[in-house]
């Protein structure tokens, strides 16, 4: 299992990388514990605000411990017409029940599936746009090698909004993986 941390030393998702292939790779990522945000919103942008300022109100100390909960990456988005979330991986030193309870009723702690992703890697800021743009590029790698994929097209966001260079920023889909 790959666990990365940055130069900040902010705590990377762990995953395993499965295999390599030209412009994206697939993964398989465990069960983690996250932090959700569920919105109404219908874009990165209209989303991104309100979700993040939630989720990190939680993990900086409102909560009813009043404690604070290292960040992690990646910042998991799911865009979708029919509601949108952001999600905080939570540090794995967690379990459910050591987690602090949310101040805010909209912040809810949940597991994530384990599965496999492809996963396409991206620099820039993060727009509608560019993932959209970025998503369809992954939809054809897929569709070049036969892969088949499950879901939305997801976004993963790995720099604070004040890096401005060497950002990294993901797609990524569940898929069908034997």
């Amino acid at each position: 299992m790959t666990t990365h941390k940055s130069k900040g030393q902010t705590e990377h998702q762990p995953y395993t990388l499965v295999q390599q292939f030209p412009g994206f790779e697939v993964r398989y990522y465990p069960e983690a514990i996250l932090a959700r945000v569920y919105s109404n919103a219908k874009s990165y942008r209209e989303l991104t605000s309100p979700a993040f300022n939630a989720l990190a109100g939680y993990i900086f100390g409102g909560n009813d411990a009043g404690k604070k909960i290292a960040m992690t990456a990646p910042v998991h988005v799911d865009l979708h017409e029919n509601g949108s979330s952001m999600s905080f991986v939570m540090p794995p030193e967690y379990e459910m029940e050591d987690l602090p309870i949310p101040d805010n009723a909209a912040v809810k702690i949940e597991r994530s599936k384990p599965g496999y992703v492809a996963a396409l890697t991206f620099g820039g800021y993060a727009s509608d746009e560019k993932i959209l743009e970025e998503s369809e590029k992954l939809r054809n790698f897929l569709k070049q090698n036969h892969i088949q994929w499950t879901g939305n097209f997801r976004f993963l966001g790995y720099n604070s909004p004040y890096k401005f260079w060497n950002r990294r920023n993901e797609v990524v889909v569940n898929i069908i993986w034997e």
